[in-house]
This record gives structure tokens, sequence and C-alpha cells, in this order.
């Protein structure tokens, strides 16, 4: 699906520079430095999406981790090219990058959708957004488009997106069942959400255990959302690959 350049340039400049007030966004900030922000916990609390990443670190700075997001140690295990082409993202798509962070795999994405499509890379650190689109114009990738998202919400506009991948940061996520609920809105029909995430158990990479949800766990959650498992992919040494409709 390809966006008129005339609703991009007003998705960025509402998503991304109308910053919420600064009340709202020193509470967001908390958040992310609550360790208790993790899944399942403060039940009925409000949602809570965070970066992957130390649960005590703020990740306002985008600079400092980019170093760490983009690290060629982290290509070897998370074999990025490998999960794109996994999930079958064809040029034209319109594809959302849920916690897309320095833009790890939205750059990817970017180039896979090409000029006829769309990246929107949704992220809660507007630092993050800012980052990005100097990434995007760097490297030539006008059809990437970075989108300020809530705690709660993507802010992605309803019923245009073909895939969303959320890679790294589904286990942060507060009252996911509902998250993924209002998902749907936003997928055109036929739309997919692809899900990456750590292997339980103790692994040299990613969160520690008791921050990590099972493939089937996730999967639980999904479809109590009301969605099914499409594909189960196997192929990274840490994560699962789930993709659902």
């Amino acid at each position: 699906m390809v966006f008129d350049s005339r609703l991009l340039t007003t998705l960025l400049a509402a998503c991304l520079l109308a910053l919420p007030p600064a009340a709202d966004r020193a509470a967001a900030q908390q958040q992310q430095h609550d360790p208790a922000a993790h899944h399942g916990q403060d039940e009925g609390s409000q949602p809570r999406l965070r970066h992957a990443g130390p649960a005590d670190h703020s990740f306002a700075d985008a600079e400092e981790w980019a170093d760490r997001f983009e690290s060629p140690e982290r290509d070897r295990w998370q074999l990025p090219d490998r999960v794109v082409a996994a999930l079958a993202v064809e040029p034209g798509m319109t594809v959302a990058d849920i916690g897309s962070g320095t833009g790890y795999f939205a750059v990817r994405l970017a180039a896979a959708v090409g000029p006829a499509g769309t990246v929107l890379a949704s992220d809660l650190e507007p630092e993050m957004g800012v980052f990005l689109r100097r990434r995007a114009e760097r490297e030539g990738l006008a059809n990437l488009v970075p989108v300020l998202a809530s705690a709660d919400d993507p802010r992605l506009p309803d019923g245009t997106v073909d895939l969303v991948l959320i890679s790294n940061t589904w286990h942060h996520i507060q009252d996911r069942v509902e998250y993924a609920r209002r998902l749907r809105a936003d997928l055109t029909d036929g739309g997919r959400v692809a899900i990456v995430d750590f292997l339980p158990g103790e692994l040299p990479v990613g969160p520690g255990p008791d921050h990590k949800l099972s493939a089937e766990e996730v999967t639980a959650e999904l479809t109590a959302a009301g969605y099914r498992l499409a594909a189960r992919h196997d192929f990274l040494p840490y994560q699962y690959v789930l993709v659902f409709e």
C-alpha cells in the first residue's frame, strides 16, 4: 500500500514534531525507569511499551544506544536479513516496526518495500524518532517515517498496515491482549503481526529469565485477541519468530 506524500508529511508532523506536554513526557520516562514495568505485573495499570534493554536505563540518548542496537555482534544472532525474508516483505507494502529504536529493522524493511512502499517506525522516545529521521535522510530512505507512539498505542493509521513487526519488545508491554486487539484496527484485510522475542531460559543475550515469554504464552495472548498463528520460524539461535493473522 502506498501513502500520498501529503499524508506522510501530515503523519510525521503530527506524530513526531507535536510532542506531548512536558508533564506527560516526564510520566512516560518515569514508567520506563520502573523495574515493575514488565509483563503481567501491576495488572490493570496503564499499559506500557518499553524498548528492549536493561530495565533501569533511559533510552532517550539515541546516539549512545545506537552502538549497542546496531552492533555487528547483534547481526550474528539476530540474522535481520533472514528475518525480513521469512516475513515475505514485498515491494509496495506498508510495514510498521513497533519499538523501532535506532532503526535496526526499519532501514532493512524500507529497502525491502522499496520506493513504492512505506515503513512506519513507531517508538516512544522522541529522540529516537529524531535520530531515525536523520538516519533515513542520510541513507536516502524517503519511505521511512518515524512515528511518536503512546504507551498503549503505536499511533498507526487505521486500516493501512500490511505487516506489523514487534521485535524484542513484546515482553515489555503490559496488557498485551488489549494492545493486540487495538492493533487489529491498524491492519489491512489480510494484514499480519510478527513477533520476534527471546526463548525462555538463560541466554547470552536478551533479558533475564523472569522477563521472558515463551512462544506458547505469546500465542495464547494473540489467540485471546482474535488472531490465529499462521507461521512459526525457529532459525534464530536465541529467539522465535511468530506470525499471526
